[in-house]
């Protein structure tokens, strides 16, 4: 199926690579066009479509809804019965009932497959390149071919092993997936560089999925196992790689939590590795506009740059926050929690001054008043805010206030219903809410590592609490700019579960962590499936019917 992939891209890559050129350079960005042009700048044409692909597979109907709407941590119902039906997917994967024929999983596989065709391209053509800069190239091209083989072994259980254009890839399970990743991110350790910027292959960022995969392991191992068995060997592989990134100095901890998903996040010092959606490389603005309400507009500029009304935290997961600091608010308590920008006893605000909350927003929302397509401004010309209602689904009558109640009931399913996420900051040059994204989307950070030294400490047995303990209130005490959380006093698997979901919500790890910590054949909201067949997803049905004459070749996962 891959090599029958590879031929198909083969074309619009070479396209791509012939018609124009992305600098990698950290500090310049530039595109031009390649005929004719130098080794070096053929190079970076190669590289660039390696790359390319993570924006569309970050996308929010993705990576994102597999990682997060099948756990307890995000929700997505028909909206006032009609809106996000797309013939249930969404509800079928909460309650772990996708299927074969699922668009985002068989869009998720092509992602992923393009992108290891990509690579496979890209080594095939670097080889015989004169530049300089070659022999990176070729080693952040395995690592990318290393990232997507690990994203395809976490979430379809199997990886592809292909070296050359004209040979048929080779499918790895389990082990020899592992060894196969492991072997690929080893080899490149000592050529790629720690300075071209979380954009790309560094060293740290090798580091850092070389610790998440020793550290998810025993789940690759085996998969539907009634319980894991986490190896001293993994444990102290994770821990070796995770002390690499904290002793390096180069990587700091954001004293305000919400910076690290602004806009110009790109020189945040805690992203190790990211998708790069710089201004101009066209990002996506769909982790902002994707959970908030169509009568939200963080724009004064742009009336028609609003929220979609997806998916909304489940009660259980707030309840995780409301039960961890009862009886205060956890808005009180943990600055993670939201971040309050916009005063809401002020009626009128300068243009300049008008920015929405971040974080889980709760209750009734405020925000700019829309009339007939048009902001409304004070007398002064300053901008008007108050209450909002659901003008834009035809409901003014109808509040826009965030219930902790949502689930697939036509009560909740209303547009109103669930607790939303404004994580990233909803990019200022947007127009429309969905393009423009300018913040780079994280795929590993520096607390991530703090948090899983702390997991690998702890299970490598009795002893080692206190350490993890240091590690998790490290980062805890490192959000210093409003709300800086109070430290904990014990440290244990669960709570240890309960607090990656408070620093890493919405940043597609939820459903991984679940499968570790075993906790994805729990029930929640709506979901009662217990079936450990459902850890991983079904491949493709038309990947497999592509696959068709190579009897064997590629069999569908176990359960579908």
């Amino acid at each position: 199926m891959i090599k029958k992939i590879f031929y198909i891209l083969s074309l619009s890559a070479v396209v791509t690579v012939l018609g124009s050129c992305t600098k990698l350079n950290e500090e310049i960005l530039d595109e031009t066009s390649s005929t004719g042009s130098t080794d070096k700048e053929i190079a970076e044409g190669i590289i660039a479509p390696v790359y390319a692909i993570l924006p569309g597979l970050f996308q929010h109907t993705q990576y994102f809804a597999l990682q997060q709407i099948s756990t307890d941590e995000a929700i997505l119902p028909y909206r006032g019965g009609t809106d996000w039906g797309d013939n249930g997917i969404y509800i079928s994967l909460h309650k772990h009932e996708t299927t074969s024929s699922d668009p985002n999983v068989r869009n998720v596989w092509n992602n992923i497959t393009q992108g290891i065709s990509r690579t496979v391209l890209a080594l095939n053509t670097l080889n015989t390149n004169t530049d300089s800069n070659t022999p990176l190239f070729i080693a952040e091209a395995r690592g990318m071919r290393a990232y997507y083989n690990l994203l395809c072994l976490d979430l379809f259980g199997i990886a592809f092993q292909k070296d050359n254009l004209d040979v048929t890839s080779t499918v790895l399970r389990g082990s020899e997936a592992i060894e196969y990743i492991k072997s690929e991110l080893l080899a490149i350790e000592p050529i790629v560089r720690d300075d071209t910027g979380p954009g790309r292959i560094t060293k740290a960022a090798v580091w850092g999925l070389l610790a998440r995969l020793h550290l998810q392991s025993a789940v690759y191992r085996d998969i539907y196992a009634s319980s894991f068995s986490f190896t001293s060997d993994d444990m102290d592989k994770v821990i070796q790689y995770c002390d690499n990134i904290i002793n390096s100095g180069k990587f700091a901890l954001s004293p305000e939590y919400f910076e690290v998903f602004d806009d110009e996040n790109h020189t945040n010092k805690e992203l190790i590795f990211a998708v790069d959606q710089r201004a101009d490389l066209n990002g996506h603005n769909r982790m902002a506009y994707f959970s908030l309400s169509g009568d939200q507009f963080p724009l004064p500029a742009y009336p028609g740059a609003n929220g979609t009304d997806g998916p909304g935290i489940t009660s259980d997961f707030y309840q995780s926050w409301a039960q961890a600091y009862a009886p205060d608010d956890p808005a009180d308590m943990d600055g993670r929690f939201l971040k309050r920008n916009l005063d809401t006893t002020q009626t009128c605000l300068p243009a300049n001054q008008f920015e929405i909350d971040r974080g889980i927003l709760r209750g009734q929302q405020y925000g700019l008043i829309r009339t007939n397509g048009v902001f409304e401004t004070c007398g002064n010309g300053d901008m008007k805010v108050g209450k909002l209602y659901n003008n834009t689904r035809n409901r003014p009558d109808l509040p826009v206030y965030f219930t902790e109640l949502i689930d697939f009931t036509t009560a909740g399913s209303n547009y109103n219903n669930g607790y939303r996420v404004e994580k990233y900051e909803f990019s200022k040059g947007s127009v429309s809410g969905r393009n423009f994204g300018e913040h780079d989307i994280v795929i590993l950070r520096l607390a991530d590592i703090y948090l899983m030294r702390a997991e690998a400490k702890l299970r490598k047995g009795s002893g080692n609490e206190a350490a993890a303990l240091a590690d998790v209130n490290t980062v805890r005490a490192s959000r210093t700019a409003r709300i800086t959380p109070p430290a904990l006093t014990e440290m244990n698997l669960d709570l240890l579960f309960r607090e990656r979901g408070f620093e890493l919500y919405w940043e597609n790890v939820r459903r991984t962590d679940m499968i570790r910590f075993g906790k994805y054949e729990g029930t929640w909201t709506e979901k009662t499936n217990s079936d450990t067949k459902k850890r991983i997803f079904p491949i493709p049905q038309n990947a497999i019917d592509g696959a068709s004459s190579l009897p064997g070749y590629l069999v569908q996962n176990d359960g579908y």
